[in-house]
């Protein structure tokens, strides 16, 4: 019998769960059609230059997903079913902290982390828990009632897990069995049509709507699916003009002539979707509930620190200018700073030391006889070397925070005067059941090993810097 490797079992569970996803949200297919228009008069208009962040092939096929559980044992089960699919968690999110409105969440993302996977593909799926613990959103009584709930609950079936362990153990599915994985998996993230209690998604709905679609009900969910687009401002465009209403604004770094960087983000707004709610007297009327939206993505080049850093900085100079001229347009202040303040170059955000790239030899480097240079950007700069930039793979906490703010229902609460629980990523480690890892570190890892390459290639006695 034929066997199933894992990176064939994720694009296969991607194409699944984005036919699912868009047979229960019918704008998604929306979605996705304008996505590939844009792409493709993208790609006719730039030709080579298109696909400088990525083949038209990947960026075509590339979606993420969003999901939300509500206690460790749950994560560490979802970390289970993706490690089959070669998925891993990467990076630590706090939305608690980067909400303005009560979103009670800590994040991680499971994807591929070698480039050759990333490659055949990128799927991710930015995964969000409930933080019951934390005082500022939750009183000791209802802390108490909401765990319990979420302790009787079971996401995810035995035979999944089963499955799912072979695959990560094996590397490997035979065909029978990764058939099965595939259906239970995809399976598990439909939207369930067991009647939700109203009176409990109300109780925490008040507190958070977060809160309630992930602890007010029986099943977890896709939230939503993202296409990636090379033009995130046409998509915007063309959304609206379909008669899609898209959230107010598009998240993370401004359009502006340099380069684009990080991770741009927007929606349409979640959708009014029949549920059927169940009475205190156990009677079954129907109703609706807004949580599941359709998410799009532009994404750019992998910053290091440093330049993560400047794109802080400049969100807090934003912030400032937009609240002591609130006539301004948000946007355009951002364009402003970003122009002012942002290297304007690829060459110029390297030899600053702010993003991440990978190199390799010129075909037409100098072959004169001469000795190369010792640094990168003179290697660069003299034509020995080319440099390519190393896409963005991860998400921006602030950027997520608003994607969430903006399709809620409402504010929900919290007590600023309350501690909030500490988490971070060695907590979420120990609560996943494997190392939260850190994307600074692969970029790096992926920038040194072909400066290393390239150290060995030129004959130089130490990797230049």
């Amino acid at each position: 019998m034929s066997t199933i490797s894992q990176w064939q079992l994720r694009a296969a569970f991607a194409v699944r769960l984005s036919e699912m996803y868009g047979r229960e949200v019918p704008a998604y297919a929306t979605l996705v059609d304008v996505s590939r228009e844009v792409n493709e008069d993208v790609l006719r208009a730039q030709g080579a230059d298109a696909e400088r962040l990525g083949s038209i092939g990947r960026v075509t096929a590339e979606r993420h997903g969003a999901i939300r559980v509500g206690t460790p044992r749950e994560l560490a089960q979802v970390a289970r079913v993706f490690g089959a699919l070669g998925m891993h968690p990467v990076g630590f999110y706090d939305l608690r902290e980067a909400a303005a409105s009560a979103v009670p969440v800590v994040s991680t993302a499971f994807r591929p982390v070698d480039g050759e996977e990333l490659a055949r593909n990128p799927f991710r799926v930015f995964t969000s828990m409930l933080t019951p613990a934390d005082p500022r959103f939750f009183d000791a009584d209802l802390r108490a009632r909401l765990e319990a709930f979420l302790a009787v609950r079971e996401l995810f079936p035995p035979d999944l897990l089963t499955l799912a362990d072979r695959a990560a153990a094996e590397r490997e599915l035979p065909e029978d069995d990764a058939e099965r994985f595939l259906q239970l998996a995809v399976s598990a993230f439909e939207l369930s049509s067991e009647p939700v209690d109203r009176a409990w998604y109300r109780t925490l709905e008040r507190v958070s709507a977060v809160a309630a679609d992930i602890g007010g009900v029986r099943s977890t969910h896709i939230n939503h699916l993202t296409p990636r687009v090379l033009d995130i401002d046409d998509l915007y465009r063309r959304m609206t003009a379909r008669g899609i209403e898209m959230i107010d604004t598009i998240q993370g770094p401004p359009a502006w002539k340099g380069p684009d960087v990080l991770l741009r983000q927007t929606s349409f707004r979640a959708l009014a979707e029949p549920r059927a709610m169940r009475l205190a007297d156990g009677s079954v009327e129907s109703g609706s509930l807004r949580v599941r939206f359709g998410e799009v993505e532009a994404r750019g080049i992998a910053l290091t620190r440093e330049g993560r850093a400047l794109y802080d900085e400049l969100l807090g100079r934003v912030d400032e200018q937009a609240s002591a001229h609130p006539t301004a347009t948000r946007g355009d202040i951002a364009r402003a700073l970003w122009e002012r303040h942002m290297p304007g170059s690829e060459m110029e955000l390297a030899a600053k030391g702010l993003a991440y790239f990978t190199y390799r030899l010129a075909d037409d480097r100098p072959r004169d006889g001469s000795r190369p240079p010792a640094t990168v950007d003179e290697l660069v700069r003299q034509g020995w070397v080319h440099a390519r930039p190393i896409v963005y793979e991860d998400f921006l906490p602030r950027s997520a925070a608003g994607i969430f703010q903006s399709n809620l229902s409402g504010e929900g609460t919290r007590d600023n005067d309350r501690e909030g629980t500490a988490y971070d990523a060695a907590w979420l480690s120990g609560a996943v059941g494997r190392d939260v890892l850190d994307p600074y570190a692969r970029y790096a890892r992926q920038q040194a090993d072909t400066l290393a390459l390239v150290a060995r290639e030129l004959g130089l006695p130490d990797t230049p810097g």
